[in-house]
């Protein structure tokens, strides 16, 4: 159960101590717990939810929304400012993008993106709350750590050393196809029709951003990784509230 541990540490911000630095076998095998960790955050937020019924809608989503952010520590925020400066900033450039991904300080580009990733979602909860779909709430954050298994399995890794790099080489391929395989089926059975669209909206999302990775760095980043989360969480999110109906 250790690489379990191990993913819950580095995605969550929940009291999770290892004893001593894990060796780079079991690093590369939490990734395949990835969507597991999402499926905590989903049963949270849903539990939250429920717990919060009888709350002003947009106070209510304004609260979910808060815990969403907590319980990843705005590890994946982090990574999607850092994204958003680079890529407008590279010009273009693989070196100076990489260069620019590495600087601590956010720029407007950064700000911007953030403010509107969390307005959309703030947004999209809100609706989902009106309608009482509390329970679509699962499948945000189990398809956005999902998306970071995919992409460590499909996408190269461009920085030399580091945590990314022993995640990438020790992930065991065969597993990971088969927990990407149980998640889709998973997300079917749990949210139906719905859940189907969402997931190939999410798809072709991911696909995109993956090209443009590949085009501009030849590969994937922690930061891209966590703007690749951050993004396919929105989508799913937005695409539930823009739903229609049944």
């Amino acid at each position: 159960m250790l690489p379990w541990w191990i993913a819950l540490q580095f995605l969550s911000s929940l009291p999770v101590t290892l004893a001593g630095m894990p060796e780079a076998r079991q690093m590369g095998r939490s990734l395949l717990f990835y969507p597991l960790v999402g499926l905590l955050f989903g049963v949270l937020l849903w539990l939250a939810s429920y717990l919060l019924q009888g709350t002003a809608a947009p106070l209510q989503a304004a609260l979910l929304l808060t815990l969403w952010v907590l319980l990843s520590g705005a590890l994946h925020l982090d990574g999607l400012a850092d994204s958003a400066d680079a890529w407008l900033g590279g010009f273009g450039d693989r070196e100076r993008t990489l260069l620019i991904m590495k600087d601590p300080r956010s720029g407007p580009i950064a700000v911007v993106t953030l403010m509107l990733v969390l307005l959309l979602k703030f947004c999209a909860l809100w609706v989902l709350i009106e309608r009482g779909a509390g329970a679509w709430l699962l499948l945000a954050p189990v398809v956005g750590r999902a998306a970071m298994l995919g992409l460590f399995l499909s996408t190269p890794y461009v920085r030399a050393g580091g945590l990314g790099q022993a995640l990438a080489e020790h992930l065991p391929r065969r597993a990971g196809n088969g927990v990407l395989l149980a998640t889709v089926l998973g997300c079917v059975w749990l949210g139906g029709w719905a859940a189907l669209w969402t997931g190939l909206l999410a798809l072709l999302v991911f696909i995109g951003l993956r090209r443009a990775m590949c085009r501009r760095l030849g590969g994937t980043t922690g930061d891209t990784a966590g703007a690749v989360l951050e993004l396919l969480e929105l989508t799913v999110v937005l695409s539930l509230a823009l739903m229609p109906l049944a």
